[in-house]
């Protein structure tokens, strides 16, 4: 009986940890994909130089992770998905962010 209980703990804390994994997965995914988007939204406003979506590919690499998709949009907006790997059990973290110019003053911003 003894036994059959540890074997339950044991399998519970195991579980833990890979919960515990992906949640550290998902968020290092999600700001390497924030940093990108970041990155390539100032190369398509020229504020840095760059093509955007090379940019956002040299970002991700140096998050480890990799570029899947890239979008330049209107208004100089740049959407990015980034894979990063989690681990052997648990597949690829996915990352998905979308950045922009700031918006114009008087354009119903609310910031004070």
């Amino acid at each position: 009986m003894a036994l059959g209980l540890g074997l339950v703990v044991i399998m519970a804390l195991a579980l833990l940890l890979l919960l515990a994994q992906s949640a550290v997965a998902a968020s290092r995914a999600a700001a390497a994909a924030d940093l990108a988007a970041l990155a390539a939204a100032d190369a398509a406003r020229g504020i840095t130089t760059g093509e955007p979506c090379a940019v956002a590919r040299d970002v991700a690499l140096k998050n480890n992770a990799t570029m899947v998709a890239c979008a330049e949009g209107p208004d100089a907006t740049v959407q990015v998905r980034i894979e990063l790997g989690a681990g052997p059990f648990l597949g690829a973290a996915t990352g998905l962010a979308r950045a922009g110019p700031p918006p114009a003053p008087g354009s119903g911003s609310r910031r004070e």
